[in-house]
């Protein structure tokens, strides 16, 4: 489900957010689908269970997730997701499509490549 590199400079918990975060925009995780529990993630990839729960508390805060005291965490629907983040989100494309404009690429190429994607990855 999850692969973690140690060798990574980011912390564990950002790489299982941005894990459980792509698993969720690409439909892997279903809109509703229960989240495996803190203990049985930590167990499954052997690390601490407060790193996993730091990961679903983040993903709660934009919006990914909601929990249910006693019953777990389940994905939210895409309407969950914080404006914020969003907003953050477009900022970083707009940033990266002015150096991409400036490095040669043309406008058409971008669209192009924007219409090519399906499922958060480019085909």
């Amino acid at each position: 489900m999850l692969n973690l590199d140690f060798r990574d400079a980011r912390p564990i918990y950002e790489q299982v957010k941005d894990g459980l975060r792509r698993l969720m925009v690409t439909g892997v995780i279903q809109e509703g689908e229960k989240l495996p529990s803190v203990r049985a993630m930590a167990s499954s990839l052997a690390i601490n269970p407060n790193t996993i729960q730091r990961a679903y508390e983040a993903l709660e805060a934009e919006g990914y997730v909601h929990s249910i005291p006693g019953k777990g965490s389940f994905a939210a629907p895409n309407t969950g997701v914080d404006a914020a983040r969003r907003d953050a989100l477009l900022a970083t494309f707009d940033k990266t499509a002015a150096e991409l404009l400036y490095l040669g690429m043309t406008a058409d190429e971008l669209a192009a490549r924007l219409r090519g994607l399906k499922g958060g990855e480019v085909e």
